[in-house]
């Protein structure tokens, strides 16, 4: 019986995060897995790209002294793969390949920038795999801080993939085009008219956070299905409320407070567009499907 620690690091727009699983595989093949460690850093690259193009000096220092901690906390876990990406933020930076390159100097950590189309291939990838999708048309959608990542599924099989460049941080720095919007409600209203009864599947931390605060508030558990109703009137009672208000109404992280309106925002305007009622929140991240995605590669392998 195998027993071995993977590792992820997912550079997001607003968060970046270290997730450690560790995996147990028994003799005849079945395999499960264990969250270790999570550990999420406010590092807001989109604060600098989405405003000034690049990442600032401070910015690069943070990210830094991050990734040499999360070096630190791969070794002390005695983690034996890990794959660390990079999104939209470090896609749009015009000095993003040279501070990665920077970073590998001094660290040893290798950091990929994946493009919007594989990132919505290991969410709807792994969100098919758990059995969230297998029968009935579905929108996988990620929201981001940088970018929006939706893929339509129809009894299984992806049948569209999109990438739009609406983020959170992008809408909050005023830096999205109108025809933006204007194109993803045309392209999910197509797919509208050819898949009817879509359900959106959600992923990113605030859809997360709006559907426990919908199933009972702070740390509520065990409803994965947020009603776009529910949705319309969390949204309407945080719209009328300052920073500070939501941030103690709702138990808010003081970097989660501003970024969870344009992301509510955004899930009502695809709902809208789908025609869509309901919204399932299985709580997959991306870090969980680069952890999920790397073990199964090194699986197959033909050397293992």
């Amino acid at each position: 019986m195998e027993n071995s620690n993977f590792a992820a690091i997912d550079i997001g727009s607003n968060g970046a995060r270290l997730l450690i699983k560790n995996v147990i595989e028994d003799a005849g093949g079945n395999y499960e897995f264990s969250k270790v460690l999570f550990l999420r850093i406010p590092l807001r690259l989109g604060k600098d790209v989405f405003t000034i193009g690049e990442i600032s000096p401070e910015r690069e220092r943070m990210m830094m002294c991050m990734i040499k901690s999360y070096k630190q906390l791969m070794k002390l876990y005695n983690v034996v793969e890990y794959r660390a990406c990079a999104t939209s933020a470090m896609r749009d930076a015009a000095n993003g390949r040279k501070v990665l390159r920077k970073i590998h100097d001094k660290t040893g950590i290798r950091i990929e920038i994946i493009p919007g189309s594989e990132e919505a291939r290991l969410l709807c990838d792994n969100s098919m795999e758990l059995g969230y999708a297998s029968k009935g048309n579905y929108a996988y959608m990620d929201v981001g801080g940088g970018s929006t990542e939706i893929s339509m599924i129809s009894d299984g099989k992806i049948v569209g993939s999109c990438s739009y460049n609406l983020g959170t941080l992008r809408i909050l720095g005023g830096a999205v085009e109108e025809e933006t919007y204007a194109r993803m409600k045309s392209e999910l209203a197509e797919y509208a008219a050819a898949y009817p009864d879509i359900s959106i599947i959600g992923s990113g931390g605030n859809i997360n956070k709006l559907c426990r605060l919908y199933a009972g508030g702070k740390g509520a558990k065990g409803k994965d299905t947020l009603p776009v109703d529910g949705l319309r009137k969390l949204y309407s009672d945080m719209k009328g409320m300052t920073y500070r208000e939501r941030i103690d109404r709702y138990s808010l992280k003081p970097d989660r407070a501003d970024v969870i309106i344009p992301a509510a925002e955004l899930f009502l305007t695809a709902a809208d567009a789908l025609q869509c009622k309901n919204i399932r929140v299985p709580n997959i991240s991306l870090a969980d499907c680069i952890i999920d995605s790397l073990y199964k590669r090194i699986r197959e392998s033909p050397i293992r």
